[in-house]
């Protein structure tokens, strides 16, 4: 149940309609990212640090909350100016993030919401900046792209994990998983 990155971006940007438009687009506003990338970390991190389960992950080791911040700063202007065009790079970078949810803790149920309170943030922020909402709607679907980076981290790596303990067939899992569903 491995992941390629590579070719999950390329799929990712059909479903999303991520455009040549949006890039250039958000690569116009780059500069305009970077200055309210430490806010909107602020916004994500404080959204984060309310829930008990989060703030103890958060702060697990000494200077993890810091290093986290300052990579979502750096997470959040690569979206503006995609690394490598949006290429191999990106969606290598955003398979690791991913992993990196998976491996210290950070699960979808928190990554979502604080994802949308992120976006809600910066469409306060666009609105008070005199932004365009082709801006807010570019953004938005490279936001949802790297999440879904996020959320398929959490599915291959316990489908991995499972299959490799028990040695069952991706095929049997994938019964399982549906049987399972039916029943519920």
């Amino acid at each position: 149940m491995a992941l390629e990155p590579h070719s999950f971006m390329s799929t990712m940007e059909k479903r999303m309609g991520f455009t040549d438009e949006d890039k250039a687009l958000l690569k116009s506003e780059a500069s305009w990212g970077v200055e309210i990338a430490p806010e909107m970390a602020d916004h994500f991190y404080a959204y984060l640090g309310r829930d008990p389960e989060m703030d103890e992950i958060l702060h697990a080791s000494e200077g993890r909350i810091h290093r986290l911040r300052e990579t979502f700063i750096e997470w959040f202007y690569e979206m503006f100016t995609g690394m490598d065009e949006w290429g191999n790079d990106y969606a290598d970078r955003r398979w690791k993030i991913g992993l990196i949810h998976v491996r210290i803790g950070i699960g979808p149920q928190h990554v979502v919401p604080a994802m949308a309170t992120v976006i809600h943030q910066v469409g306060k922020r666009l609105k008070n900046d005199g932004k365009s909402e082709d801006l807010k709607e570019s953004l938005a679907r490279i936001c949802m792209i790297d999440l879904a980076f996020i959320e398929q981290a959490y599915v291959v790596v316990s489908s991995t994990a499972v299959l490799n303990e028990t040695g069952w067939s991706e095929a049997l899992f994938r019964r399982l998983i549906a049987s399972g569903a039916k029943a519920m």
